[in-house]
């Protein structure tokens, strides 16, 4: 059974930084991209970032590039993303999902995500 698990959010200020992890299992995880998703309060699914399976390749938004960094350690099955200088618009539900093939942003399975607010 695949299941993903994400850890890590909280309320920070802004300006502030978060690391969330999402520990997989039930899959051959070193094989396939990861990506992080989120969905702020009212609105729709935003993709984050994209890490290819070796971790060499990694891929951002506009609104977050430069201030978020993706990761990953095959050894440990384990998905990271860094966030610093985090601002109130960062405050979403977010989410790691495993792409149903390659690099592509159709999920076959999501975490159950973990919440980070962003908050004076």
């Amino acid at each position: 059974e695949v299941q993903l698990v994400e850890s890590g959010g909280g309320l920070v200020q802004p300006g502030g930084s978060l690391r969330l992890s999402c520990a997989a299992s039930g899959f051959t995880f070193s094989s396939y991209a990861m990506s992080w998703v989120r969905q702020a309060p009212g609105k729709g699914l935003e993709w984050v970032s994209a890490i290819n399976s070796g971790g060499g390749i990694t891929s951002y938004a506009d609104s977050v590039k430069g201030r978020f960094t993706i990761s990953r350690d095959n050894a440990k099955n384990t998905l990271y993303l860094q966030m610093n200088s985090l601002k109130p618009e960062d405050t979403a539900v977010y989410y790691c999902a495993k792409p149903i093939t390659g690099w592509g942003r159709s999920y076959d399975y999501w975490g159950q995500g973990t919440q980070v607010t962003v908050s004076s």
